[in-house]
């Protein structure tokens, strides 16, 4: 059995994840929440730090047996016949790196899976848990360090879950991201790939492009959604430690805009200054949530969102004002309004407690309005990277009809129609349909319809109305592409199909469909969205045979 065929290659997360139409969910987890790594050679001198920054904070009021994952499986009884067992140390050489960004390495044919080990490396190993096929373990000791092995700047890293990759070089991130769609579109969509560096004559099949990553891979997040807890001495706030709800206080994220880090700072500061309760998800009381951040890159403009548990600010003069003093360029400060006992983090109403409902940026030409609750792509750099290729792909000339599925916003179609004659847009959310028309009616593009409802049964519509796709982009959430929206597109037989993936299982699977109905998937490039973490996306373009 191939190595990553030994657990589900899929991980369906409900991760803040960077296409569009993702706003079917309201997600409490921020972007990039993962597992932590193992940045170094373990060590004492590894330990956290006992500094403020990367505490581990429990919700209010809550025992040590709350925060522990609830549903822990009991202790079951030996394999027999395995190679290795529990808490046993042995010696292993790692041979690949899985989905998650877990080392692989095998004892004596038994697949081990290893936090914070890389390819490349022998690794001293204690057994944790074993399976029928596979187990895990704890690294010990690097025997061996791989090439592309470096110390994670970020302080908290080994207890934070945002990241999972710091102790990789970035060049190192970039190869594996580009192996890790290879390796899918290989193993799950059974996919001819071209080889690099092969010998021979003319090969045939897919052309795997190098990752496009950043220039400058940190800094890159344009929102922060910050939990919010109590420690002595006043208000905390940072990410959920893996595979838990203990909040890692923190200051500084490497991945954050430096503003949103200073706005979620001061705004920790002012509420603890003014007595400001933190939500208690035990008890379901005290105020503050999550503070929730959003920068435009471009314009510089930002919003700040407190959500609450119930109306009532108490000192809410005094800490809109010391917001505003503080912070001079919050051009918007909103509430929104969570009473539900829930980990989703918005609640239904949300009300302007100062300045504008909405801020403005700039995808390459396009200007957009973000609100309080509307999507918008987390990494605008690498965003109009994404976009640029997705329209290259499209090879428009201008005298094009294209259709947009799963079009969220509007961001894509509104790229497209930059360059096609006319482009329509299909989203299952209301919301998202009414920002994309208010979007185009805001750069007064008038060569783009949007429609509200699920792509399968609108396209088909369109198709009886005498609406013929010269082109077809979809840009599906993890799960990938529903069946019947497949079938819709083999039926309607674009000369194009271009698909933006942030799932290479999904997409290798989905690939496989369209090119068994009659299409021919030319090249795939990756992109770098979100540097540091296990998450890759995708764009593909297949033509018709």
């Amino acid at each position: 059995m191939n190595i990553y065929e030994e657990r589900s290659e899929c991980t369906l997360s409900n991760t803040n994840r960077s296409g569009r139409g993702k706003n079917r969910r309201n997600s409490a987890t921020s972007q990039g929440q993962g597992n932590a790594s193992a940045s170094r050679q373990p060590s004492k001198s590894s330990r956290p730090s006992t500094r403020q920054q990367g505490k581990e904070v429990r919700p209010q009021g809550a025992s040590l047996s709350a925060v522990r994952p609830k549903g822990r499986e009991r202790e079951s009884a030996p394999i027999e016949g395995l190679p290795v067992s529990k808490n046993e140390e042995t010696v292993i050489d790692i041979i690949g790196m899985n989905h998650d960004g877990e080392g692989v390495g095998r004892a004596n044919g038994y697949t081990l899976f290893v936090q914070g080990a890389l390819p490349g490396e022998t690794v001293r190993v204690r057994v944790m848990k074993t399976k029928k096929q596979y187990g895990y373990a704890k690294l010990l000791e690097i025997v061996k360090a791989s090439p592309d092995r470096v110390s994670a700047p970020c302080p908290i890293y080994d207890q934070c879950g945002g990241c999972q990759i710091q102790h990789m070089s970035y060049a190192g991130q970039l190869a594996w991201k580009r192996q890790l769609v290879v390796d899918n579109l290989q193993r799950i969509g059974k996919l001819n790939v071209l080889v690099e560096g092969a010998e021979g004559g003319e090969q045939q099949g897919i052309r795997i492009l190098p990752t496009m990553g950043m220039d400058e891979p940190w800094r890159y997040r344009n929102k922060a959604q910050v939990p919010i807890g109590a420690a002595e001495g006043g208000l905390v706030g940072g990410f959920y430690a893996k595979g838990s709800h203990r909040i890692i206080d923190m200051d500084t994220c490497l991945i954050q805009h430096e503003h949103n880090d200073e706005v979620v700072a001061k705004v920790k500061e002012i509420g603890s200054h003014l007595g400001i309760s933190a939500y208690n998800e035990e008890t379901g009381r005290g105020l503050l949530r999550h503070v929730v951040v959003k920068k435009a890159f471009r314009t510089g403009e930002m919003m700040l969102v407190l959500v609450t548990n119930g109306r009532d600010i108490p000192h809410k003069d005094a800490w809109i004002g010391s917001i505003r003093e503080a912070i001079p360029h919050v051009a918007s400060i909103c509430q929104n309004v969570n009473k539900k006992q829930t980990n989703v983090i918005f609640g239904d109403e949300t009300r302007v407690l100062w300045g504008r409902d909405v801020i403005y940026d700039y995808i390459g030409d396009v200007q957009f309005a973000i609100s309080a609750r509307s999507f918008y792509q987390v990494n605008p750099v690498q965003t109009e990277v994404l976009y640029g290729k997705t329209v290259e792909y499209a090879g428009l000339s201008g005298k094009e009809t294209v259709i947009d599925a799963y079009c969220g916003i509007g961001t894509i179609s509104l790229f497209l129609a930059q360059h096609a004659d006319q482009v329509y847009g299909v989203e299952i959310v209301p919301e998202a349909i009414e920002d994309a028309r208010s979007n185009a009616m805001l750069n007064d593009m008038k060569n783009v319809k949007f429609e509200v409802g699920a792509s399968e049964d609108v396209i088909p519509r369109w198709k009886e109305q005498g609406i013929e796709a010269d082109v077809i982009v979809v840009d599906p959430p993890r799960k990938g592409c529903d069946p019947r929206l497949l079938d819709t597109i083999l039926e309607m037989k674009p000369e194009r199909v271009v698909y933006v993936s942030c799932n290479p299982s999904t997409l290798a699977r989905d690939l496989r469909v369209l090119e068994d109905g009659g299409y021919r998937t030319v090249e795939v490039t990756p992109v770098d969205m979100f540097p540091h973490t296990v998450h890759v996306e995708s764009v593909a373009v297949l033509v018709r045979s």
